[in-house]
């Protein structure tokens, strides 16, 4: 057996402990939950795997950021630098299962005409992982470093999210396409003179002229020919809205209206993937509230199966402060659950053929317990507190994020999944420390039998100083604080990727975007008293107060008379939440709480007599609290963190 790393969170003079035991490879089990994410028997879980994780090698890291620090002492290829802060963001395997795509900042670069002057600045990197070097004896590739002028035309300073197209020759990076053809980007021909790089625009202006429309999140589809992206709003009353779409690649090598003017992929047929009836999750008939758990309300798109066959998205929660992951079928409309555990879920990644789902998750760290661990709650306070719960997750720069390993039929019973990295002892620097925290997005092998994903360590201010969490020095070469893992599942034997699914640009259930149109806003139930009727037992009495001009919610309270979705939990007492948003993604939220749960599970979920106070910043995740919200069941007490922890 192994075990996770104390979590100590801390509320005033009180502590909290929770020590999560894991198996060999991490499986954790816990026996709070009180559903199946399925109504169908699903078989019994997977017993956990043996799984071996490895480290990828970056370029040197450089003493400081001062030009000429890359020294050929530090590296005698004279291939240049990163630095301890890399900006590393790692994608994908391109088709071969031996090389990984990620971007890094290169630094200390010495001044032109040196020739170790083009590694510099943020590019575009693919990495050995089968131990061999390159021919000049690097195990890593710089893709764009030196790269014409004339090649790189609307270029971006933005390579987040890298994915390989499955042909070995281009990258997605960014709002960018980064195209070595006609060469494999492994190939010794593949050098910067060949490389181009080509901007993505989006078409929002009905007379096709302009820069286009934002883009962000951008997820490549398994064939090749379609992008996944979002596009955020913000209000005038400050609150933040997002829109998930996906279009059509065009490559237009001669553009004559928007810009830029040079070669680029312009998206076409672009569908908003909204429902155009707009059927909410939530909806009024009478005096009645009901809710339609097969409603299409995505939140932000996340990827897509290893088929294509679905988009992956965060959707409105299924349970009340629970953030999981979904998927949706393109043609269908048929939703599933991929995630249940209370907990935080974001990165996500399903395996080539559909059967394993890796996610980043703060589940085994008690992040979110104190908000989220009383199961069967509607989400009913959810409609106007979504945005502050997730933004909880975090402690600004530091994520509690490690990678999981779930089946195909996802969190129930007692099996929460498998921690991908959980065979390590915890150590400053080993592959489970705790304070080396995943980024986004974790990512299959063609092969389906390796993950790679990567992590940033914590650093000051989210340790040391006010907070009770240790700053260590990195033991990462050159102290360098952020590293790219494969984690190699080694009892899995090596499988043909089939083709993905074709897509025809028609989403059924999606609206066909209009370019100059706009996405209407999200209707709000009107202020009133309503009633929710539990599935099995009781009532809950709902009050609903309505903001300026009643187009938006204000406050929700929630009052519960012996209620019950399952039969096996029923919930007494209630809450009442307030959230204003005074500017860009500001959340300043009023929360009182007072409920009682029996049953199967024996809990309480309470605030402090003058309630909790949240300010939090949705761009941001630095929570400021005043006043406690305490969630017991069964006997284990919840704290909310400690501001500034």
């Amino acid at each position: 057996m192994h075990f996770i790393r104390l979590v100590l969170v801390a509320v005033g003079a009180a502590r909290l402990s929770l020590a999560v035991a894991t198996s060999r490879s991490g499986l954790l089990q816990r026996a709070d939950t009180q559903q199946s994410i399925y109504s169908a028997s699903p078989p019994a879980p997977p017993a956990p795997e043996d799984i071996t994780v490895i480290e990828l090698p970056l370029p040197p890291v450089a003493p400081n950021n001062v030009i000429g620090s890359c020294t050929k002492v530090i590296n005698s290829r004279g291939t240049g630098c990163i630095g301890k802060v890399t900006g590393l963001g790692s994608g994908n395997f391109l088709p071969d299962n031996k090389h990984v795509v990620a971007s890094v900042i290169f630094t200390g670069a010495p001044a032109a005409p040196d020739p170790r002057s083009i590694y510099t600045g943020l590019q575009l990197i693919i990495v050995k992982a089968d131990k061999t070097t390159f021919p000049n004896g690097d195990p890593w590739k710089c893709i764009t470093c030196g790269m014409p002028p004339a090649n790189q035309l609307g270029r971006v300073d933005l390579m987040d999210y890298p994915q390989a197209f499955s042909d070995g020759k281009r990258v997605l990076a960014g709002p960018q396409v980064i195209d070595c053809s006609p060469f494999q980007l492994s190939s010794k021909k593949c050098t910067p003179d060949v490389t181009h790089i080509y901007p993505i625009r989006w078409n929002t202006s009905p007379t096709g002229d302009g820069a286009g429309g934002s883009i962000r999140e951008l997820r490549l589809h398994p064939e090749d020919n379609h992008l996944g992206f979002n596009s955020l709003a913000i209000g005038s009353d400050g609150s933040v809205s997002q829109a998930a779409y996906i279009g059509r690649f065009v490559f237009n090598k001669a553009p004559t209206i928007g810009t830029p003017l040079s070669a680029r992929y312009d998206l076409s047929n672009v569908t908003a993937l909204i429902d155009p009836q707009e059927r909410a999750q939530i909806y009024v008939e009478g005096n009645e509230l009901k809710i339609n758990q097969s409603a299409i309300g995505i939140g932000e798109l996340r990827g897509f199966s290893g088929s294509g066959q679905e988009v992956t998205y965060i959707g409105a929660p299924t349970e009340s402060c629970n953030i999981d992951v979904y998927a949706i079928h393109l043609i269908t409309g048929k939703i599933r659950r991929l995630t249940a555990h209370p907990e935080y879920v974001d990165p996500v990644d399903i395996s080539p053929d559909d059967a394993w789902t890796a996610v980043m998750d703060t589940r085994g760290t008690g992040r979110q317990m104190w908000l989220s661990g009383m199961r069967g709650i509607p989400p009913i306070v959810d409609m106007v507190a979504t945005a502050a719960i997730s933004s909880t997750r975090n402690n600004g720069e530091r994520r509690f994020f490690q990678p999981w390993l779930i089946d195909q039929y996802g969190d129930r019973g007692q099996y929460f999944g498998q921690q991908i990295n959980g065979a390590g002892d915890g150590s400053p620097g080993s592959v489970n420390d705790p304070e080396w925290n995943g980024r986004a997005d974790p990512k299959w092998s063609p092969d389906g039998t390796r993950i790679v994903y990567y992590q940033a360590q914590t650093v000051s201010p989210e340790c040391g100083g006010i907070n009770p969490l240790p700053c260590y020095n990195s033991t990462e070469p050159g102290g360098r604080q952020e590293r790219m893992m494969m984690a190699t599942l080694t009892s899995r034997k090596p499988c043909t990727r089939r083709a993905p699914v074709p897509f025809a640009d028609v989403v059924p259930w999606g609206t066909p975007f209009v370019p100059g149109s706009t996405i209407s806003s999200p209707r709000y139930i009107p202020g009133g008293n309503y009633t929710l009727r539990g599935q099995v037992s009781g009532t809950a009495m709902v009050e609903i107060t309505g903001g300026a001009d009643n187009t938006s919610i204000d406050t929700i309270a929630v009052t519960y008379f012996n209620y019950s979705d399952d039969g096996a939990s029923i919930l007494n007492g209630g809450e009442r939440v307030t959230v204003t948003t005074p500017y860009g993604g500001q959340n300043e939220v009023d929360w009182f709480s007072d409920i009682v749960q029996t049953g199967a599970t024996h809990g309480t979920k309470t605030t402090t007599p003058g309630g909790l106070h949240l300010s939090v910043n949705v761009f941001k995740n630095l929570a400021i609290f005043t006043g406690n919200l305490t969630t017991t069941l069964d006997g284990t007490v919840w704290y909310q963190p400690a501001n500034g922890t």
